[in-house]
């Protein structure tokens, strides 16, 4: 079938896709290939180069098979079966990742295996520890295999929750912790098929990227019998042009995040930016405090699509975090096809969680408008949830169309009373 001028066959005919502005989506976003290990270049198997599943940290060793894969022109680092443990590796131009079916590579739970570099954390480039998997600069990175990386998050888990009753105002970075994925400056990334599960912090991390595909791939954190704090499934910060698809996620926080920068001048500085073109399809949530959610460290959101989507168990569908300290943008939003249950369907409303204006002296301004969530069967405790905070933010052309929204004693909810209300609450 010729799929040019990105026109698409449904129903027996053919549709243009287009973005929530008009633009039309990419032929990118329709190439969904994932390479087969035999085409991602000369293979390095772990086992042949002494790295053993033998309960030993291999960081040192997997740190020079990756560098003499990228000096001998690139290849493939393979993880057979068993499980590896490591701490942060850096991956090079050229070099892939693949992990074979029962393979697991699993980071180690000592955080000095994870060395303080400069990085980006929480809406800001500071000093903080790396990932776990690390690549920077590199077009054409692929990870992808149907084994499992694995972040050993149990013991950061237990010390963040300790130290949390005794300073209940410690933050995130303030508990030593290391995420799973973190991709920085790359374009033409494949993330595929892989299970990726119990990070310490977020589980993938992606900034300042292009041309991001994160296919058929499972990511995990539990809510019990000990929360996993802050194990977001993807956060993209300041990216265009990132295809989720035929994932399931289900994580103690967000699964979903668009971040971008954070702070009374964040739309100013060059370290931060736009998130742009995003669509989130066929994909299964699990439980989750926000499918998708706009900030909370986030300046501007243009173009993003959620669609075909089975929610299992959220907080929230869609989430719009406002902060008062920072100036935000988010529009041209388009939720369709979702059905499940979650406790709000759509949840606009401030997020003061580390406030600080830095001195500034006034409240920057904030919008949100252009979003239209449509034919979506779900049921819901609240289907919406917005709150007027006209000093902070302004609402405009927030749209509900052909919903069956349900409460859960499966009270129908008039789709007319629903979309007025809507508009009343978000004029």
């Amino acid at each position: 079938m010729d799929y040019t001028d990105c026109r698409h066959y449904m129903n027996d005919r053919f549709y243009e896709d287009r973005f929530p502005d008009g633009s039309v989506v990419d032929e990118w976003f329709h190439d969904v290939h994932v390479p087969k290990l035999g085409e991602l270049g000369r293979q390095y198997i772990l086992t042949d180069y002494g790295i053993n599943a033998d309960g030993n940290i291999h960081t040192e060793q997997l740190q020079k098979l990756i560098d003499t894969a990228a000096d001998n022109g690139g290849g493939v680092i393979v993880v057979p079966e068993g499980t590896y443990l490591t701490g942060a590796l850096f991956f090079r131009q050229g070099v892939n990742l693949y992990v074979k079916a029962d393979g697991m590579l699993k980071g180690s739970d000592d955080i000095s295996d994870y060395p303080v570099i400069k990085t980006r954390i929480e809406g800001e480039n500071c000093i903080y520890y790396a990932a776990l998997i690390n690549a920077d600069g590199i077009d054409g990175f692929t990870m992808c295999g149907e084994g499992t990386i694995d972040g050993s998050g149990l013991r950061s888990w237990k010390s963040f929750w300790l130290r949390r009753s005794w300073n209940p105002a410690c933050t995130n970075k303030d508990e030593q912790r290391a995420r799973l994925v973190y991709i920085s400056g790359c374009t033409n990334v494949t993330v595929a098929g892989l299970r990726l599960q119990n990070s310490q912090f977020w589980t993938n991390h992606i900034y300042k990227c292009s041309h991001v595909r994160y296919i058929n791939c499972s990511i995990f954190s539990p809510r019990t019998p000990v929360k996993a704090p802050s194990t977001d499934a993807i956060d993209i910060d300041a990216c265009s042009c990132v295809l989720i698809k035929g994932c399931r996620m289900e994580v103690n926080d967000d699964a979903v995040a668009l971040k971008g920068g954070k702070g009374p001048w964040a739309d100013e500085a060059p370290e931060n930016g736009a998130n742009q073109n995003i669509i989130i399809e066929d994909c299964t949530f699990g439980f989750c405090h926000g499918c998708l959610t706009c900030g909370s460290e986030s300046v501007h959101n243009r173009n993003i699509i959620m669609r075909r989507i089975n929610v299992q168990d959220g907080y929230n569908l869609l989430w719009l975090k406002m902060r008062p300290d920072t100036p935000q943008r988010y529009e041209y939003i388009l939720i369709e096809d979702v059905s499940g249950r979650t406790d709000n369907f759509i949840n606009i409303n401030p997020w003061t969680q580390f406030f600080n204006l830095q001195g500034r002296s006034d409240v920057p301004l904030s919008y949100a408008g252009h979003i239209m969530m449509r034919q979506c069967q779900c049921e819901c405790i609240n289907a919406y949830n917005v709150q007027e905070a006209h000093e902070q933010y302004i609402l405009e052309d927030i749209r509900l169309e052909d919903n069956c929204i349900k409460q859960p004693e499966n009270h129908n909810l008039s789709e007319d009373n629903l979309s007025n209300n809507l508009h009343t609450q978000a004029e």
